[in-house]
């Protein structure tokens, strides 16, 4: 019965102080929200040293399940504002925790369960986050108890397989230390240069030991979760600073033992797989720790000697990776790879492109050991990887995947300023980037092939690849269609054997396969070409043979979505008008050229995919909306790109304009509006294009059937109370637009000349419409006051701007959802929403929607 008592308590307890007192917490689950807002008249209690000396009694004294509860509470405790406390008061207060710490160190034993050692852990990691390193040294213990903490950590280090999860705030502490010393300005001595090294070196060693435990007892891979290691790693980096010259110490003579009984592994007649499985663990660790120290150099901490010493280290993992090319394509180790591509991204980062390279020391031991003399001959040396691993790792999906976000980050890292825009210039100029320039084949580049067993993630990565290839082109490529032709030739190539398998009674599987694969190649590199120039001449190259290809796919495996989304996909990418691309020459018809294709494949698309009939609930994204909101997306860069006049289609009786809005109002039609809400990417496609609909053709919603107007207005009384703000303000934009045009009609009708009647017809049947349905306007004016008052509103921009013209459109409406809304609230609150609702139409005169909107 105590004990139940006791859980009770220490429940009410921990409530009271994970109570969000000032209201800033979104997410109450997230640990980040590391000060407790105490408020002021709490102090008393704070102040008296019983209260903490309670809970660490409790801690000591009570069962685990309970002694959990205690700690919990304690680190609330140690979270508790600054400012509560004046200077003496909060060095009296943190000897006091310190003190507990100290008590708590000393007898060990409860630490033994997990809880009660992650919730320590958690502890430990506030007192640093609320106190400063110097207000810590000064404490009476601080020389003990940072001892206790360092061999605290050492221990849980080495027992790696022992609640893993808390290890990050152990590392959160110790990283949080060492990057407060240079603002440390006590006498007392932090001794963290003592400590740190120690910290680091039983990281290193913990995690190499893990390795044959691992692969003998067919354990979790720690290395499988990168999301883990990295955090680790980028905490480690921090720590390993302090005291870099026996970190690097302690790594050189690592790598070089593991290296040393590696290569006598693979010469060893034996070969003992499981012994070369062991060396390789090993060696994968060794790189993630090299790239780690390498990728933490920070510069206003950093020394030429540091530097010396980050080119010692990556001495080791350049002469590993021949070394490792070497067994291609027999044997091949994915995490030594995985590894050893984080290295090379880190060191990109760290020492390629900047400034910093020309007087760096990191060169100079590379030189000496590599003949690596400046970023040339490294960039030399990723291009050269970069080629073996999409030679000869095609099956690899985890290294091919890696290799191209390498060679992508490679690409744009360097166009994003003119600094490095030379950079660029010198990477085009290596033989291996000319060889993948001429050679973009499934002979050379085996992950290219698409073989009877492909799969689609193997088909995801082309994109990436091309448009890698396609930026690095652009930068010696000018005017020169020559080069752009024999750029393209192996697609010209595959799209001439796509169309004779058309012509003939066809192998529909071998042609399927081969234009999804063309569809991403043309993606990467429509997506990388953003200049007139070069957009022009690949648009020149596609239309009208090819692209008459992509139509008939659409048309005749409309069913099938690994075909049609990534042919889709290729028509949204053309539509985008980035960098004003698609502004082309006034002579030139290609704008609406481009319009009537996108029209009619997104009509094909529509018209087969209504013919589907009723979908069950998990076949309807995949097979049906996803197809749908890629269509949206596509209409809505037409529609918003600038680069055709619409008008001209019903001058001249062209029909591609009309056709392709009523497969939208189909397509719309065949959705509910739950699942318009639910799918995150229908939702986003569909607002937007909206918006753009009400912004710039009115007449084209005026004219809409009543069924399909309702269907609309609706969508857009759901989308205002949506989570995503995106949705929400273009729901509110939309409003804006519709309601404007209503009201600028309605001052037309007031005048009554005889042009204005003409003019007015669009503008009269949606009047007549919103008379007769008045309830759809007046729902939307409810739901946006409510969202105002009693919801914490977001995009109060974007809500304002309907608003006005609600009102006036409804102002007997507006009258009633005023009392409605004063008379709900408590009597003593009436008066003050009386008022805010007189300021909310103060100084706003009848019938002038613009002027007064902003006021």
């Amino acid at each position: 019965q105590q004990q139940s008592l006791a859980m009770q308590l220490l429940k009410l307890v921990l409530n009271c102080l994970n109570f969000d007192f000032i209201g800033n917490s979104a997410d109450e689950s997230a640990d980040d929200l590391c000060t407790v807002q105490i408020p002021a008249n709490w102090k008393t209690i704070f102040l008296e040293p019983e209260t903490l000396d309670l809970f660490f009694d409790l801690y000591h004294s009570l069962p685990p399940m309970l002694s959990q509860l205690a700690l919990s509470c304690l680190v609330q405790f140690a979270s508790t504002r600054r400012s509560l406390f004046s200077n003496p008061e909060r060095a009296k207060y943190l000897g006091n925790l310190m003190k507990g710490v100290k008590q708590i160190l000393e007898n060990p034993q409860g630490l033994y369960d997990p809880g009660n050692y992650h919730e320590f852990c958690r502890f430990l990691a506030r007192l640093k986050t609320n106190y400063q390193l110097g207000e810590l040294v000064v404490v009476k213990d601080y020389p003990e108890v940072v001892q206790l903490i360092a061999n605290f950590t050492i221990t849980s280090l080495q027992h790696w397989e022992f609640a893993p999860n808390s290890v990050h705030y152990l590392l959160n502490l110790w990283q949080r230390m060492v990057a407060s010393v240079p603002f440390v300005k006590t006498a007392e001595p932090h001794l963290l240069d003592t400590y740190a090294p120690e910290i680091t070196k039983a990281y290193i060693t913990s995690r190499l030991e893990c390795v044959p435990v691992v692969i003998r007892d067919g354990l979790e891979d720690p290395l499988d979760d990168t999301a883990t290691v990295f955090q680790q790693l980028e905490q480690l980096c921090t720590v390993s600073r302090c005291e870099y010259e026996k970190t690097c110490t302690l790594l050189v003579q690592l790598f070089d033992q593991n290296a040393q009984n590696y290569q006598k592994l693979l010469h060893s007649p034996s070969r003992n797989p499981l012994e070369i499985t062991v060396q390789e663990g090993r060696l994968a660790w060794l790189v993630y720790f090299v790239g780690s120290f390498v990728g933490g150099r920070l510069t206003y901490t950093s020394t030429d000697e540091h530097d010396a010493m980050d080119g010692e280290l990556s001495c080791r993992v350049f002469q590993l990776i021949p070394l490792m090319d070497a067994q291609l394509p027999q044997s091949s180790n994915e995490k030594v790879e995985l590894a050893i591509l984080w290295f090379l991204d880190q060191f990109r980062k760290t020492y390629v492109g900047d400034q910093l390279q020309h007087t760096s020391k990191v060169y100079a031991r590379m030189s000496e050991v590599l003949g690596i003399t400046d970023d040339n001959h490294v960039l030399e040396t990723f291009m050269t990887k970069i080629v073996t691993n999409l030679k000869y790792r095609g099956r690899c999906e985890p290294v091919i995947s890696r290799t191209l976000q390498f060679l992508n980050d490679l690409s744009t890292h360097f166009s994003l300023t003119l600094a490095t825009y030379s950079l660029l210039k010198k990477l085009v100029k290596i033989e291996a980037v000319k060889f993948m320039l001429q050679n973009h084949t499934s002979k050379h580049f085996p992950f290219l092939h698409i073989g009877d067993n492909y799969s689609l993630s193997d088909l995801r990565c082309r994109t990436g690849f091309y448009t890698a290839l396609t930026r690095l082109l652009m930068v010696d490529l000018g005017e020169d269609e020559d080069e752009f032709e024999n750029f393209m030739l192996p697609l010209t190539v595959a799209f001439e054997s796509v169309t004779q398998i058309f012509s003939s009674s066809f192998d529909q599987e071998e042609a399927k396969r081969m234009l999804i694969g063309l569809a991403r190649d043309l993606r990467g590199i429509a997506f990388a070409l953003n200049t007139k120039t070069s957009y022009t001449m690949l648009f020149d190259w596609i239309y009208p043979v090819y692209i008459s290809v992509l139509q008939r796919a659409v048309e005749l495996w409309y069913r099938d979505p690994a075909c049609t989304t990534p042919i889709l996909k290729l028509m949204a990418e053309f539509m985008q008008n980035r960098s004003q691309r698609l502004n082309f020459d006034v002579s030139s018809p290609n704008g609406i050229l481009l319009f009537r294709e996108a029209s009619k494949m997104i009509c094909t698309y529509g018209n087969q995919i209504l013919s589907l009939g009723t979908l069950s609930k998990d076949q309807v994204y995949p097979l049906k909306l996803k197809g749908i909101s890629i269509c949206y997306s596509a209409l809505k860069s037409a529609l918003c790109g600038n680069y055709v006049s619409f008008g001209v289609f019903k001058l001249y009786g062209d029909n591609h304009f009309d056709n392709v809005l009523q497969a939208f109002v189909k397509m719309l039609l065949s959705v509910s509006h739950s699942d318009l809400l639910q799918y995150r990417k229908l939702s986003q496609s569909y607002y937007p294009l909206l918006e753009c609909l009400t912004q710039d053709h009115m007449s084209f919603i005026t004219s809409l059937e009543p069924h399909v107007l309702i269907y609309i207005l609706t969508s857009i009384s759901e989308g205002l109370t949506a989570v995503d703000t995106v949705i929400s303000s273009s729901c509110c934009a939309s409003l804006d637009y519709i309601v404007s045009y209503l009201f600028k009609h309605l001052a037309k009708e007031g005048k009554k000349t005889l042009r204005c009647q003409e003019i007015s017809q669009d503008g009269q049947r949606l009047l007549r419409f919103m008379q007769q349905n008045p309830e759809v306007l007046q729902q939307m004016m409810s739901i946006l006051m409510n969202t105002i008052i009693f919801e914490d509103c977001r995009n109060q921009w974007s809500v304002s701007r309907p608003l006005l013209g609600l009102i006036l459109l409804n102002e007997k409406y507006f009258s009633e959802l005023r009392a409605t809304l004063i008379t709900s609230q408590p009597e003593n609150k009436h008066e003050v929403l009386d008022q805010c609702f007189r300021n909310l139409m103060e100084g706003v005169e009848q019938n002038l929607l613009v002027k007064n909107r902003d006021k």
